[in-house]
């Protein structure tokens, strides 16, 4: 899930494309271009949500 100030989308891993909701341009690409950096991360993840195990963080683009 991406969150930029009212806005909220589900990203694609694989894309980093918005699959639902939306973003305005300049989030939509910076978090395109966060989801290329960090796609082996994310489906690590993904791997992980889906054996029902704990998930990692992952740095926002605000280094959270």
């Amino acid at each position: 899930l991406a969150v930029y100030g009212e806005h909220r989308a589900n990203v694609s891993i694989e894309t980093g494309d918005v699959i639902a909701g939306r973003l305005p341009g300049t989030a939509r690409r910076l978090v395109k271009e966060w989801a290329a950096l960090h796609r082996d991360e994310l489906m690590a993840n993904w791997s992980r949500a889906r054996r029902n195990e704990p998930l990692e963080r992952i740095a926002g683009l605000d280094n959270d």
